[in-house]
């Protein structure tokens, strides 16, 4: 709509604003300008729904079964296991739901609004739909606002919007029907930051109705997406239940039929039941977990939810924020155009170090007062500042100097040209002394330029900067080789191409120009001023790439995992970055935010393969993005760092916020945050995350081929008729302590080095997949018949005693244990036990021998004998047991080898005589 129009539908006169009555009748109807939040579930609530999962209800009839049986200790364990568990499961919900107050704070505390023709200053919360607010540069916006008077206004919209530079606003009607948030030119959105100017504007939506509020929505409705690992644990804990039972009850049952005690294979049976399920699992899951944020904080990365650690290492695409994530959000000049020649300019982001360079050469200052003078304008028609601070001062140590940060006060892209000159030794300080300002003619959106006086000892000079099509018209001559002459159409045309060369690598073109005033040219007469201008040469300037990216998109490549740019900027900008990154390939699609807005879910998931760079996109089409490729099967992270990645980073497999650049909502809505907001460190995260899930796999396959070999040992032993081979305290024994050190030793083991060579692990694995449960099965069953067949050599030398039988248990006992301490080192590698040196994990070293310490004081220790129903053990029975607790897994081993052995062989033959591949 036209200003006016806007002014009559909301029913406010522009000069006098609303009625202080007006206003109090609107503001019932419409509500407080804040954001609500849905009613929250009670901490008590959210404390008990933690032990509604599957698997903790599992541990809760073991610990009942446990206090039966009179095992308190296992008991207690148990129950800590569920406390600690339900603790974090808890502060983790409780975290995650901080995210819209984090949301809330981004809101004006207060506001200027003309209220019955007087200037007031109110809560922003009492604003309503008619206020007519003022704005001033530094002031955060409090409601939408539909612009009705703009004097250079400039509007910091990053974190809404994604645009990387302030943008200008106006008060024009637009047209159009479906206009992207980064082109609403005539509206202000609540939250952002006017960063120059003033303005005037009529407040159109309020509350949860603006797009904040949109967002804000957004989030609440999110739904948090159940980890793969999660998923999988609790699959995991169902298949253990209706396998424990239903072989607990075989045996059992087989035991009965055979004539033992009903009591004593009762006792048996629950034992075997309480073995059977891993209640240890949980524990030693978040313990590995644990162990890895500690890690990953070393790399750079924060976790703020535990299960993100392992869903990182499945993850297949990363969906990247350019602004701040992939580019440095800090606008840098990279070329600079002078007389028919292209600079090169070195250096990153804000810091005064770098070169310009002239086919690889340093350009020397003295000789070419083109580029003197063309620094000495965008540092003087410039009212940005460079700011040096030292941060870690208090910090300071002997290893060095503390090493300073810079950022700019002002407009970034006049920062950029500060930076550029201080590159040079060229700054405001230093050229003090030479000249002094003595007027502005201020940049707006309408002349598109800005100008200022100076005085010097030589009279009187007018410096321009602006668009280069604007500048250029009021050019009538350029600087060439060091001499000013006649600005021909031949020249312009040299420069327009140059624009538009610059223009298509997406970078940001200024024109510079300057003018020697005469002592008749008056300074109240603008356009006489601007006119009759000395063109200088062209500035080109964008918001780099940050250096590391690069290789970590292609370390993301080599590990299968696609990476998808996802921004408000425009679109050539999107597309010139990915470039430069290598990001984007040749056959690559890219699409922008109406021509997403235009097809339907159904269409978006046919092409949401072929899409690498979303460019002009909203908060809503970033969500419709990510469920998308949700719904093709991938695992997404979401990485970004303003309000407007908030919803999608939240409903993304993993949100990956900025820990410097990102806001509290971005935070608070993520599951890791980068302290370094280096796009680099998530690979490290990737490569840590799949660490872990390997690490759970490796003492999944431990514990649950543990487990199948003490149940087997007592099925086997009941189907053939003989006496128990293990009584109910050693089976908890072993469950106890066996069990447990080696398997958390294993959470914290080594990655093997191929392990980025790997595509990523599909959505939906089975945790048993890759044959992981058929090594369980055939371990655990070679297990289970060499400890029953140490159990039966021993009990031919006296089978009527109940010392014979007493002496073959504990032989049967000491076997089961030494086998599944030897099977701990088989389960490091996923090939077999000589792939790997057995002695690279110390703390499993020591949890083995700890465990082996342990075995020998129930076996020797008299006092615990009696307990354990143990003898001890000679060199003979030694033999046998170590002999026999050997062979399942240097048996596995030697297969293992073998079978690797023929398939290199086979390769070899069926390579034999072929024609050799010209690459």
């Amino acid at each position: 709509m036209e200003t006016e129009e806007t002014a009559r539908v909301l029913n406010v006169v522009p000069a006098r604003g609303l009625s202080w009555e007006e206003a109090k009748e609107r503001r019932s109807r419409h509500g407080d300008n804040e954001l609500t939040e849905k009613r929250n579930v009670s901490l008590i609530a959210l404390f008990l729904n933690q032990f509604k999962d599957f698997m903790v209800l599992v541990l809760m009839a073991a610990t009942l079964v446990s206090g039966l049986l009179g095992e308190y200790l296992d008991a207690i364990t148990i129950v800590a296991i569920i406390v600690m568990n339900g603790i974090l499961g808890f502060i983790q919900e409780f975290r995650a739901e901080r995210s819209l107050r984090a949301l809330k704070e981004l809101s004006a505390p207060s506001a200027k609004v003309l209220r019955d023709g007087t200037l007031a200053q109110i809560p922003a919360k009492e604003l309503v739909p008619g206020d007519v607010v003022l704005i001033e540069s530094g002031d955060r916006i409090p409601a939408d606002v539909r612009w009705i008077e703009t004097n250079s206004l400039y509007v910091e919209e990053s974190a809404l919007t994604g645009e990387s530079v302030p943008v200008g606003k106006h008060t024009e009607a637009l047209g159009g029907g479906d206009v992207p948030l980064g082109d609403q030119k005539n509206v202000g959105f609540m939250g952002t930051m006017a960063t120059r100017g003033t303005a005037k504007g009529i407040v159109v939506r309020t509350g949860m109705d603006t797009e904040m509020g949109k967002i804000a929505d957004l989030i609440q409705n999110t739904e948090t997406m159940e980890t793969p690992l999660q998923h999988r644990l609790e699959q995991l804990g169902k298949v253990l239940i209706a396998v424990a039972i239903g072989l607990t009850i075989m045996v059992v049952v087989a035991g009965i039929l055979h004539g033992q005690p009903p009591y004593a294979m009762f006792l048996a049976g629950v034992s075997l039941a309480v073995a059977a399920i891993p209640e240890g699992l949980p524990a030693i899951v978040t313990i590995a977990l644990a162990l890895g944020v500690q890690r990953m904080i070393k790399r750079k990365a924060i976790v703020r939810k535990l299960p993100s650690v392992e869903t990182l290492g499945c993850a297949s695409v990363i969906c990247s924020d350019k602004t701040g994530t992939l580019t440095q959000n800090k606008m840098t000049v990279t070329h600079v155009w002078l007389g028919g020649d292209v600079l090169e300019v070195t250096g990153d982001g804000y810091e005064p170090s770098g070169q310009i360079l002239s086919g690889g050469q340093l350009v020397d200052l003295r000789q070419n007062q083109m580029l003197r003078r063309l620094l000495q304008i965008g540092v003087l028609c410039n009212n940005a500042h460079l700011h040096e601070e030292f941060p870690d001062q208090k910090r300071k140590s002997s290893k060095g100097p503390v090493k300073p940060v810079y950022s700019i006060k002002g407009d970034p892209t006049e920062g950029a040209l500060v930076v550029l000159g201080a590159k040079a030794g060229i700054t405001r300080h230093s050229l003090e002394g030479l000249y002094e300002r003595k007027g502005e003619l201020p940049f707006d959106s309408d002349r598109k330029r800005m100008s200022v006086l100076l005085q010097h000892q030589g009279g009187r000079l007018l410096y321009t900067k602006g668009a280069p099509d604007v500048v250029l018209e009021k050019c009538a001559y350029v600087l060439w080789e060091g001499k000013v002459i006649p600005f021909t159409p031949t020249l312009k045309q040299k420069v327009l191409a140059a624009n538009e060369g610059m223009a298509r690598s997406a970078l940001r073109v200024l024109g510079l120009a300057y003018k020697e005033l005469k002592p008749t040219d008056r300074e109240d007469t603008p356009h006489t001023l601007e006119s009759q201008l000395v063109f200088v040469g062209l500035a080109g300037m964008i918001d780099p790439p940050r250096k590391e990216v690069r290789d970590a998109i292609v370390t993301c490549r080599r590990a299968g995992i696609k990476t998808v740019m996802i921004t408000g900027d425009h679109q050539a900008t999107a597309e010139a970055i990915a470039r430069q990154l290598g990001m984007l390939p040749p056959n690559g699609l890219s699409m922008n935010g109406q021509q997403l807005a235009a097809i339907s879910d159904d269409e978006l998931d046919e092409r949401v393969d072929q899409v690498y760079v979303y460019a002009r996109v909203s908060p809503e089409h970033k969500l419709r993005i990510v469920k998308s490729l949700q719904r093709k099967g991938h695992v997404v992270a979401m990485t970004g760092d303003g309000v407007n990645d908030a919803p999608a980073i939240k409903a993304a497999d993993i949100g990956i916020a900025m820990g410097i650049t990102g806001t509290d909502v971005t935070k608070e809505a993520s599951a890791l945050v980068l302290s370094d907001d280096n796009f680099a460190s998530i690979v490290s995260a990737i490569e840590e995350g799949r660490g872990i899930y390997e690490n759970i796999r490796k003492f999944i396959r431990y514990l649950l081929a543990s487990n199948v070999g003490e149940i087997m040992t007592m099925f086997l032993a009941m189907m053939m008729g003989l006496p128990l081979p293990l009584v109910p305290i050693q089976i908890l024994w072993v469950n106890l302590v066996t069990d447990g050190l080696p398997a958390m030793a294993l959470g914290v083991d080594q990655a093997e080095k191929d392990l980025m060579q790997q595509k990523p692990r599909p959505a939906k694995e089975n945790i048993f997949a890759r044959r992981l449960g058929w090594k369980i099965v055939s371990r655990g069953l070679l297990i289970g018949l060499c400890t029953l067949a140490a159990f039966w050599l021993t009990l031919q030398e006296n089978p009527d005693s109940a010392e014979g039988l007493v002496k073959a248990q504990t032989v049967a006992f000491a076997t089961l244990v030494m086998a599944q301490l030897i099977h701990v080192f088989d389960c490091r590698s996923s090939r077999s036990i000589f792939h790997r040196n057995p002695l690279q994990n110390k703390y499993l070293v020591l949890a083995v021998l700890s465990s082996v310490a342990l075995l020998l004081g129930v076996l020797y220790v008299e006092s615990l004998q009696p307990i354990f129903k143990t003898v001890p053990l000679g060199v003979k029975e030694w033999v046998v047991t170590l002999v026999f607790a050997g062979i399942p897994t240097f048996l596995m081993g030697f297969g293992s080898v073998m079978t690797t052995q023929r398939r290199k062989r086979r390769k070899l033959v069926s390579g034999y005589g072929s024609k050799p591949v010209v690459r």
